[in-house]
């Protein structure tokens, strides 16, 4: 029977389908409250002017003004983060399983509303974007950033470069720097408004990244709205991509819509847009060999064969080549800011991250025998390094032609796990190509939301910019990791969103038997969480149907 349009409009989910309003209202409030709290607490340069605003100034020079500022702030993350469940929660049907049509509209449309107040927050997470200002200037006074740091202007500590980096080359392709250096030259050297430059430029990142992941998605089987929801309208991608004006947002905008035209067999435009976001961060580099692979596939009828895989490779390191070429040509920087960015990095180590975590163990080790261990963190950052190269050439050379886009995720994801420092937003170079390739809707999917509720927590009380004279800066970080924790225990708590810890985890049910007993006991943690005890019977026959009858079953 054909269904009506009445029934096709029901089943079709609007801003005005329940649940949606409220998440999309909700949000809006926690980016409200991230905007307020961001002028107390976000970063400023000495040179900016908002310093001297009657309203502004209270909150960053009064102690009931940092207080205020820092809950707000990390309050209005967890909103935003509360609203991203419920918005999830509303695009599914009731099962969870499927995604309503019109589910993508609703996702961009509440990304975009959610983002609008970080268009003009002071930066927060990260002060990276002040960097962005010096090498600005730095590339405008014909000094070439890749030899030289921006402690060799006048006057730099004033427009608010962390002074960590004072000295250090520039981690960035040659093409940002043009970005850097127009950002400058448009705004006459004005820090405030180069910073809104510099962030309406990552939008466009952000917007090119959300009109292609969905096509992405979309082509390897994947429900666009899905993708969008997990990458796009989380808060740490809104926080770090928007608020934080990481160019990072550029480089992935063009590495996923390079990725799209390549699986798509247009090799050409698919090259010229990864070497842009080469351009953007040279980290993009190893997405090349795959975007060759992709389209030798999508131009061959079955499993491509090694001379046709050479020759691919040999197209796409060419025109990349060449236009690098043509850009170092332009700029003067010729090929040696390449052999600048392979030597620079990341110094320190992440807490969380596994190589810091073998670093730990194996400093405190020696530490404990009075061993020295200066030399334990570089030595566990070139293993890690050698290690990554190896699984890279290792997903180039082996696999199908089908799971390219897979060898694809986990070659970036070896360089990113295996660096002893992962910042936050590094978990957005991979999530988008993890979306596209699908994150299933069980622990998959935890692992998102919980690593983004990690990240968020971490960077609300890690990034707090407070005067020194104050004298508030441990106190306003047992402030927000206070407030993260009741917002954490509320959101577990909350009707709408208590599925995150008690739904969803496994398909299947895990059972167990305790040591000296007979009973076996199933724990059940997708549709509800439940422990009941099984009779024998029925855990014989479970065994029974999972074990293969067949050859063929053994290897399906």
């Amino acid at each position: 029977m054909p269904r009506t349009p009445a029934a096709e409009t029901q089943q079709r989910l609007t801003l005005t389908s329940p649940g949606v309003p409220f998440a999309l209202a909700w949000g809006l409030v926690g980016s409200l409250l991230v905007l307020i709290g961001s002028f107390g607490v976000g970063w400023l340069a000495g040179a900016s002017s908002i310093n001297r605003w009657d309203l502004v100034r209270p909150l960053r020079t009064e102690d009931w003004g940092v207080n205020v500022s820092t809950v707000a702030l990390t309050l209005g993350c967890w909103v935003m983060f509360h609203a991203w469940l419920l918005l999830g929660r509303a695009l599914r049907e009731a099962d969870r399983k499927s995604w309503l049509p019109g589910s993508l509209r609703v996702v961009n449309i509440s990304t975009a509303v959610w983002s609008i107040p970080h268009l003009i927050c002071v930066p927060i997470f990260s002060r990276d974007v002040y960097a962005y200002v010096n090498q600005g200037r730095l590339v405008l006074t014909g000094r070439d950033p890749y030899q030289e740091g921006v402690s060799q202007l006048d006057n730099w500590f004033h427009f608010g470069t962390d002074p960590m980096w004072a000295q250090s080359e520039t981690p960035y392709g040659p093409m940002f720097l043009w970005i850097e250096a127009a950002g400058m030259w448009v705004t006459d050297h004005h820090v405030d408004a180069a910073v809104l430059l510099f962030r309406l430029a990552c939008v466009a990142g952000v917007i090119l990244l959300m009109a292609y992941l969905p096509k992405l998605a979309a082509h390897y089987g994947v429900h666009g709205g899905r993708a969008q929801w997990l990458t796009c309208a989380n808060p740490l991608f809104i926080i770090s991509f928007i608020s934080s004006a990481h160019n990072d947002a550029l480089m992935m905008g063009f590495a996923v819509a390079g990725i799209y035209y390549a699986a798509k067999g247009r090799g050409v435009l698919a090259t010229v847009l990864i070497t842009v976001s080469i351009g953007m961060k040279i980290i993009s580099m190893v997405l090349l060999p795959f975007i060759a692979l992709l389209w030798a596939a999508a131009k061959t009828q079955g499993e491509t064969d090694w001379l046709t895989k050479f020759k691919y490779w040999f197209y796409t390191a060419g025109i990349s080549g060449a236009l690098l070429l043509v850009v170092g040509w332009i700029n003067g920087y010729g090929f040696g800011w390449l052999m600048v960015l392979a030597g620079t990095g990341d110094t320190g180590k992440s807490f969380w991250s596994p190589m810091g975590i073998i670093d730990d163990a194996v400093s405190n080790t020696l530490a404990a025998f009075g061993q020295d261990t200066d030399w334990t963190l570089d030595t566990i950052r070139v293993i890690g390094r050698l290690v990554s190269v190896v699984i890279v050439l290792v997903l180039m050379f082996i696999g199908r032609d089908k799971h390219v886009m897979h060898r694809m995720t986990w070659a970036f994801t070896a360089l990113v796990v295996l660096s002893p420092i992962i910042h936050p937003w590094y978990l957005l170079w991979l999530l988008p190509l993890f979306a596209a390739i699908g994150i299933r809707n069980d622990w998959q999917t935890k692992w998102v939301i919980f690593t983004v509720g990690f990240f968020i927590c971490y960077g609300a009380q890690d990034q707090l910019s407070i005067w020194s004279f104050l004298n508030l800066d441990q106190e306003m970080i047992q402030l927000s990791v206070t407030t993260s924790v009741i917002c954490m225990i509320l959101i577990g708590l909350l009707p709408g969103t208590h599925w995150v810890w008690t739904k969803g985890w496994f398909q299947s049910p895990i059972r167990f038997r305790i040591p000296g007993t007979t009973k076996v006991y199933a724990l059940e943690t997708f549709h509800r969480l439940r422990l009941r005890a099984e009779p024998r019977a029925t855990v014989d026959s479970a065994a029974q149907e999972s074990e293969p009858k067949t050859a063929e079953e053994l290897h399906k």
